[in-house]
């Protein structure tokens, strides 16, 4: 039985998603994306509003969806059983990187008293000072938690075709995409990605600029949001400490819903 705690967090979860409220503003996009029956890899699920949303703008979905906090991940748990979809998206209690393994997850303690486990990040050790350069905190809990591939994972369960990855770790994309550049070769699959400049630098080692070229390399095109208007891009918007950016691969757009992403990469 779940913890008072995990059942109110996936109450105000459950309760937002029915109402359609608080998800970000790229959402209503994913319905100009997705269609049929895809298959999605949500990294970084949360308490699964994102898996919601797939399954609601593509009802025979299929989600794999990634959590690294023993948290979240009951919250996710009972959120997915609550909206009747624990059939179409599996929970998975892991961290996604460039390598399987073990890593720390780190979630700041906001100065406010609160867990900001919005702001949690995997690391090898424990930081010296501040959880994160872009949050003032009032301390930190750490968490074991397991470290898979996304490669690996998809190959162990039989996963031949990916259409669709929702990630948002907080700095560890450019690790998770290392571990993931067979399926990104194989699949093309279009990318709803939040990429963390600051993070990526002072906690990973990395820059936005290696993954948007990542991506670039394989013939992506990267589209955000500039107020109500997307837009293509090829560099992120510079002084953000995060943005999520679309990227979609011109061999799949013909098979795109009728939509603003079919009607631009047409253009």
């Amino acid at each position: 039985m779940p913890s008072l705690r995990v059942l109110g967090h996936a109450f105000r979860a459950w309760k937002r998603n029915k109402r359609w409220a608080k998800h970000e503003p790229e959402t209503p996009y994913l319905a100009d994306l997705l269609s049929g029956s895809p298959v999605c890899l949500h990294v970084g699920a949360s308490d699964g509003r994102h898996s919601y949303v797939m399954t609601q703008v593509a009802p025979k979905a299929r989600i794999y969806a990634f959590e690294p906090s023993a948290f979240a991940f009951e919250v996710l748990k009972t959120c997915m059983a609550w909206h009747g979809i624990a059939d179409r998206v599996t929970p998975v209690h892991a961290a996604v990187a460039d390598k399987p393994g073990e890593l720390l997850l780190v979630t700041p303690k906001k100065t406010s008293g609160r867990m900001g486990r919005a702001y949690a990040f995997v690391a090898e050790t424990a930081p010296n000072g501040p959880a994160r350069p872009d949050l003032e905190d009032q301390g930190l809990e750490l968490q074991p938690t397991p470290v898979i591939t996304l490669d690996d994972y998809c190959r162990e369960h039989g996963i031949d075709q990916v259409d669709f990855i929702r990630m948002d770790i907080e700095g560890a994309e450019q690790r998770a995409l290392e571990g993931a550049r067979g399926v990104l070769d194989r699949d093309r699959p279009h990318v709803l990605l939040e990429i963390h400049p600051t993070m990526l630098q002072a906690r990973f080692g990395g820059s936005a600029e290696d993954v948007v070229e990542l991506f670039r390399a394989r013939g992506y095109r990267m589209f955000a949001l500039d107020g109500h208007r997307l837009e293509e891009r090829t560099s992120v918007v510079e002084g953000l400490d995060w943005k999520d950016y679309f990227f979609i691969h011109p061999a799949r757009a013909a098979n795109l819903p009728d939509g603003v992403f079919k009607a631009r990469m047409a253009a």
